[in-house]
């Protein structure tokens, strides 16, 4: 798995992957989208690849070489050192995968040994359990609730907050590294521990209120 910049060479591998009326339903969360036709989202790709920020990352397959998603670094703050990693666009190639594992990780690493910053957040529309879920399984702390914290796609937003900070990162890098090791998986590719299952625990990570993630 490799991430590298967004760039316009990726956008018909991308289309193919996350376009069209057949996957409308991967940008309900997403503040933009759905893409139903290739010029239109040529036209996003090329003014998310010229963004600061939000910073885009293409998703490469190790397998195909081929992008399969993007992510982002964004909201970012050098002065407090803190930045939030968003717009998460997992294809139905890169869900549930060890692929999705590692390229959160090598985000993650990259904002807490490259950048050597302090705080790394996660936010979602309180709606959606997946990525609340997503977000304590790779180790990032409830923080709370922005209520009425945004309108988008003419719907009021609830925002869930989460982080991880630069004293919690060792933790949370050795389990990402463990999980990710060969040795934890099996011949069929399957998971022996989950990732929760090789983190020690991280105090009070779903919050001081209770977090509902169904």
């Amino acid at each position: 798995m490799t991430l590298v910049p967004l760039g316009v060479d990726h956008t018909i591998d991308l289309f193919d992957a996350v376009g069209g009326g057949e996957k409308q339903a991967l940008w309900t969360y997403m503040g933009d989208g759905p893409y139903l036709s290739l010029p239109e989202f040529q036209d996003a790709v090329i003014a998310k690849s010229r963004s600061k920020d939000p910073l885009f990352f293409a998703i490469i397959s190790t397998k195909t070489r081929k992008p399969i998603g993007y992510a982002t670094l964004m909201r970012i703050d050098a002065k407090s050192r803190s930045v939030e990693v968003g717009n998460i666009m997992f294809s139905p190639l890169l869900q549930r995968t060890r692929a999705a594992t590692e390229a959160m990780y090598l985000l993650a690493k990259y904002v807490f040994i490259d950048l050597r910053y302090r705080r790394y957040e996660w936010k979602c529309d309180n709606l959606n359990g997946p990525s609340k879920r997503a977000a304590l399984r790779f180790g990032f702390t409830f923080e709370g609730i922005f209520r009425q914290h945004m309108i988008y796609k003419s719907r009021s937003r609830d925002t869930a907050w989460f982080s991880i900070i630069d004293i919690e990162w060792p933790v949370v890098q050795r389990a990402f590294e463990a999980w990710l090791h060969d040795v934890n998986f099996d011949e069929e590719g399957q998971q022996k521990y989950r990732l929760e299952d090789l983190r020690e625990e991280l105090r009070d990570q779903k919050g001081p209120v209770l977090l509902q993630t169904d």
